[in-house]
């Protein structure tokens, strides 16, 4: 195996499993104890599950505590879930709540500490060094996204351009003036500014990035080709969410063989999403993730939704951390069609691999008759599109075939017009649901 590549704490990402273990099952307990003095909410599953944190003898005696949902989180609007008194929060953010009362989630001295620690770990293995200028394209505000890497991004010494989102032309003008070398934004963003640089006839060869990274939203490794071919970059993943600290859970280093997972601050489980059983070493499934270190705003087996699976084996950097494959999509995202399971990142893999198809694309799911029926809206390039229809029915078979062998259930290719899928300046819309309506 090679040296280990230069970390800001080679103690903690290159530690041997033995020594991993040890060190989350003390910082667990520690945890425990800190939620069953603290939060009601705990010292209420604690109590239903029989459970007191003195019972807690190995890592796995934490799965005998029922899961940590969203619902909870709602439940305990706004504070309800905080271990430590307002006074040693200084900082409060929150999801959007587009789908009911927003998530509300705190830090304290301490806790900013180590997230601008661990964001700072994940940059420094995608490549980011001192010398870097980076271009933070996420909304700042209450979304953890920005002000995570631009934290971790001042730790490295890297200089920061705290773009926040939209505004595409400007944010090319900032490129090519102000000279950056790192990306940060969601993976379909990037490609919206691609789409633009070549409308405006910009070379990317011309700017001064070298570096993107992506994360925010599901994105299969055709899109990460894409966004290094035509941005000229290396395009890395990495993995975080507000409920459990915001970007820096998770991230990929320069070898890209999945992302090193922060094990000495979170303690992560896969579990059957359908039965909540934890499921063997390498499987896929439901990723359930408890902090070990966090202190306003600890969480104990939080279900994420996100469908991923886990290696323990070493990294060729020279890691020991688990790695974290690209996450497939959401358990409450994934769509069952026929009673076949489909990701939407499945059917981004096969559109990548299709000439003559753009990297835009929109799903419709419909229930006609009692029964299921997905359409895709392909986005094709203007040959495709005002090519003669026999060619264009040629070209939908190609696709209807390909989705069809891939995913195990057919689906409706539909051509639309170059740009006339929406654009999004942060995550991408992929599914239209109209079943429930």
């Amino acid at each position: 195996m090679n040296s280990p590549v230069k970390t800001l704490n080679p103690a903690a990402e290159c530690m041997p499993r033995e020594e991993i273990r040890q060190l989350q099952l003390r910082r667990l307990k520690n945890t425990l104890s800190l939620v069953a003095d603290k939060v009601p909410c705990y010292q209420s599953k604690f109590k239903d599950s029989g459970f007191h944190p003195g019972d807690l003898q190995s890592l796995e005696d934490l799965h005998q505590l029922p899961f940590t949902t969203k619902e909870d989180l709602r439940l305990n609007y706004p504070y309800g879930m905080f271990a430590v008194p307002l006074r040693d929060v200084v900082r409060i953010h929150s999801s959007s709540g587009t789908t009911g009362k927003p998530t509300v989630v705190g830090y304290t001295k301490e806790d900013i500490k180590v997230w601008t620690e661990l964001v700072a770990r994940f940059m420094t293995a995608g490549g980011v060094t001192a010398e870097d200028i980076v271009h933070i394209a996420f909304g700042y505000g209450l979304f953890t996204g920005a002000f995570g890497l631009h934290y971790g991004s001042e730790a490295i010494g890297a200089s920061v351009i705290p773009m926040s989102g939209g505004n595409t032309d400007k944010q090319l003008m900032i490129m090519q003036d102000y000279c950056s070398s790192v990306l940060v934004c969601t993976p379909s963003y990037g490609l919206t500014l691609a789409d633009r640089m070549e409308k405006q006839g910009i070379d990317p060869r011309s700017l001064s990035l070298r570096v993107g990274l992506f994360g925010a939203e599901p994105w299969s490794e055709q899109m990460r080709v894409e966004l290094e071919q035509r941005l000229g970059i290396i395009a890395t993943d990495n993995y975080g969410l507000s409920e459990i600290m915001g970007p820096g859970v998770a991230g990929e280093c320069l070898f890209k063989q999945g992302m090193h997972f922060a094990e000495d601050h979170f303690y992560p489980e896969i579990i059957d999403p359908d039965t909540g059983v934890v499921l063997p070493e390498g499987s896929v499934g439901e990723l359930v993730i408890t902090s070990l270190t966090k202190q306003a705003f600890p969480m104990i087996r939080y279900r994420t939704r996100d469908i991923t699976r886990l290696n323990y084996a070493p990294c060729e950097c020279g890691r020991t951390l688990a790695r974290m494959e690209k996450t497939r999509g959401r358990s409450d995202d994934m769509l069952i069609i026929k009673g076949v399971n489909v990701f939407p990142t499945q059917i981004e893999e096969v559109l990548f691999k299709i000439k003559g198809a753009e990297p835009h694309y929109q799903l419709i799911v419909e229930r006609k008759n009692n029964r299921d029926s997905l359409e895709v809206q392909v986005e094709v390039n203007e040959h495709i599109f005002f090519d003669e229809m026999k060619q264009q029915r040629q070209f939908v078979v190609q696709v209807e075939k390909r989705l069809a062998a891939v995913l195990g259930v057919s689906a409706n290719v539909k051509l639309v017009e170059p740009g006339s899928v929406k654009r999004h300046e942060g995550k991408a819309v992929r599914v239209i649901d109209r079943r429930e309506s």
